[in-house]
């Protein structure tokens, strides 16, 4: 794990932009094509806003989710929805964007689906970047959740699983951490000490998600951190 602090906000979202968008470039010129997992919620919101005004060649960037609610794009909790607005939207508006809800009842039966639409995505895929929660969740990967130890399971299947939220139980679809690591570049998007404190090896937070994650050798995470 690598940490790069800043000392604002806009200041820790346009250097991880950066370098996203440099990885992207390099994947587009290198193999023709790039791919991009990105997180929901508000957190990523600057880093969004600055990625999209990057002059990359965004016809050949696949963009999709690390995790979504399991509801319609017009909802206002989608993270497609989000995603939609935030990043493709400038330069970035040329990308193509692959959802993760599909037509399916619920998370567990549309789950496989899921993960088949993500085939059209270049694998090991070129950049993940990914937020975390106060309780230590990475993705839809709640401490607490039925199916979490097997989503945490770097050997299984690469894969797209149903999971819910503790506090706010919706139905949710993530990929699992097996997904996830297979990245040629992972980044943690994360603000606050509270959450800082969490990722603090010396901390006795080992049950949580994120430690699994962070306890990755390859790709190593690389966390942008402010304030």
């Amino acid at each position: 794990m690598l940490i790069m602090r800043s000392e604002s906000i806009p200041a820790a979202a346009s250097q991880l932009a950066e370098q996203v968008a440099d990885a992207l470039q390099a994947a587009v010129n290198a193999r023709g094509a790039a791919s991009l997992l990105v997180p929901g919620g508000r957190t990523p919101l600057p880093f969004f806003q600055a990625l999209r005004r990057h002059a990359i060649d965004w016809r050949h960037v696949v963009v999709s989710l690390t995790d979504e609610r399991w509801i319609p794009a017009e909802h206002a909790d989608s993270n497609a929805r989000l995603v939609r607005t935030e990043l493709l939207a400038d330069a970035a508006a040329a990308a193509t964007f692959v959802p993760l809800f599909n037509a399916a009842p619920n998370a567990a039966m549309g789950a496989a689906d899921s993960w088949q639409s993500l085939a059209t995505l270049p694998r090991p895929f070129d950049v993940v970047v990914l937020g975390m929660g106060d309780d230590g969740h990475f993705a839809s990967l709640f401490p607490g959740s039925p199916g979490l130890d097997a989503a945490l399971d770097l050997l299984a299947e690469p894969a797209c699983v149903s999971m819910r939220a503790p506090a706010a139980p919706l139905d949710r679809i993530s990929l699992n951490l097996a997904a996830l690591a297979d990245a040629r570049r992972l980044f943690l998007f994360i603000t606050g000490e509270r959450k800082l404190a969490l990722i603090d090896p010396a901390a006795a937070y080992d049950a949580l998600p994120i430690r699994s994650l962070l306890a990755l050798r390859r790709p190593e995470t690389v966390v942008y951190w402010a304030p």
